[in-house]
């Protein structure tokens, strides 16, 4: 386990592999032709997987900016898939009509409740090489974000809601979970600059109750390598309940001083932990 102290701590990032790999890269092989000439072969093949990014609850795809932009400009593709925030199995089966359409192999990044949809969604699937957890859940089958939340203290979450209950076209009742705007920042986002923090706060997206109630059916975790980054100044999932769910999935584990938000906070360690797991897992 690496263990960050206010995230200032620099990740090795193996320098001598980089730079053996990028030898490699850079060389060409001579092989004999008939009248004794040489010819020059085509470099290896440099793709990278795909980085599939999978947003969480009182979040959208914008949260992941930062992670992005990194990623990116490491010649990594990324989707930052929308997440419906309706519950773990409709919400995997949208993720994986995404996985199926992406051809290659890929490494799938769940954030907070995102963690239940990749669990589910990956299960199976042998184009995903690993999964990386970020302040996120990691259910085992019967298991629900809301009861994983409860079985450490730490969660100030429910004082902060702001519900919205509406009436379905077809009659069924559904309430919809927002965090009050004006605790946004403490609850979410402590360690986020105030003006952006406010902006989350104004964009953010309501995940059903019904999502944070339902139980899970299946755990990639079990089949795929995993990494979690464990944010210790969450408010949301208490770090006690973090380390329990690494530790249980046998998880190469991070630990940041940060809050909820690490992704917006610290996106060159999100970026360094998700490039970690293609490394050690994409050959």
């Amino acid at each position: 386990m690496v263990s960050i102290k206010g995230g200032r701590k620099q990740l090795a990032m193996g320098a001598v592999a980089t730079v053996t790999a990028g030898l490699a890269l850079g060389a060409f092989a001579l092989s004999g032709t008939a009248n004794g000439a040489t010819e020059t072969a085509k470099p290896a093949d440099t793709a990278k997987p795909t980085i599939v990014l999978e947003h969480g609850a009182f979040a959208d795809g914008s949260s992941w900016n930062g992670v992005i932009s990194r990623l990116k400009a490491d010649g990594y593709p990324v989707v930052a898939a929308a997440n419906p925030l309706r519950g773990p199995a409709s919400d995997a089966a949208a993720l994986r009509s995404v996985l199926d359409h992406l051809k290659g192999p890929k490494i799938v990044v769940g954030h907070s409740y995102g963690g239940n949809v990749i669990s589910e969604a990956a299960t199976n699937d042998p184009d995903v090489k690993a999964l990386v957890y970020v302040a996120a859940f990691l259910p085992a089958p019967g298991e629900s974000a809301l009861e994983l939340t409860n079985k450490y203290p730490g969660s100030t979450l429910p004082g902060t809601l702001d519900p919205v209950t509406y009436q379905q076209t077809e009659g069924s009742t559904v309430t919809d979970l927002y965090i009050q705007q004006d605790k946004f920042r403490h609850q979410f986002a402590a360690d986020v600059p105030a003006k952006q923090a406010a902006l989350m706060a104004a964009e953010q997206r309501p995940i059903a109750q019904s999502a944070l109630e339902e139980k899970a059916t299946t755990a990639a975790w079990k089949a795929i390598p995993s990494w979690d980054i464990v944010t210790t100044e969450d408010l949301n999932i208490p770090p006690a309940v973090q380390r329990f769910m690494a530790k249980r999935a046998h998880a190469h584990t991070t630990e940041v001083a940060a809050s909820h938000s690490v992704a917006v906070s610290h996106p060159r360690l999100v970026t360094d932990v998700i490039e970690r797991a293609a490394r050690a897992t994409v050959r």
